[in-house]
């Protein structure tokens, strides 16, 4: 799978099956898109290569401590990729600069809790109202219907 930025300066292939892919509807995520929900594709970390370019690292530290990691291009502010500091080892991709899109389908919903209110959940979604617990998401994955 290739994708990159919106204006073509950053170019990246996806080398190997993704881990997971979910809807986050955490406040985290809503202001960062500055939508309803961010969609998330992680991947192990050596799976994706940069193709083309050189995008820039970005950190922020949150109010509560955390620390939030990723890469962006330097030229149009695409966000590519998220870095979590505390998996080092995977890469939360922004599954919308896929090249390809058609395929995308999240496995579930998380921090529906935070949900707007609007939001319509497909009928047969998985909800959790805050994070699951570790390997839920990637099971689901393994178990989806292809």
């Amino acid at each position: 799978m290739t994708g990159g930025c919106l204006c073509g300066e950053i170019r990246y292939v996806l080398n190997g099956e993704p881990l997971t892919l979910y809807a986050c509807h955490c406040t985290d995520c809503q202001r960062r898109t500055g939508t309803a929900f961010a969609l998330c594709l992680v991947v192990k970390r050596p799976a994706l290569e940069l193709l083309k370019g050189t995008p820039s690292v970005f950190a922020i530290k949150m109010d509560d401590g955390r620390t939030k990691t990723g890469q962006v291009c330097t030229k149009c502010n695409t966000r590519l990729w998220g870095d979590p500091v505390k998996a080092p080892g995977i890469a939360i991709v922004q599954p919308g600069t896929l090249d390809d899109t058609s395929w995308l389908r999240p496995v579930a919903h998380i921090w529906t809790k935070s949900a707007q209110p609007w939001f319509q959940f497909p009928k047969d979604a998985v909800q959790f109202e805050a994070q699951p617990g570790p390997g839920v998401l990637a099971r689901l994955w393994k178990e989806r219907p292809k």
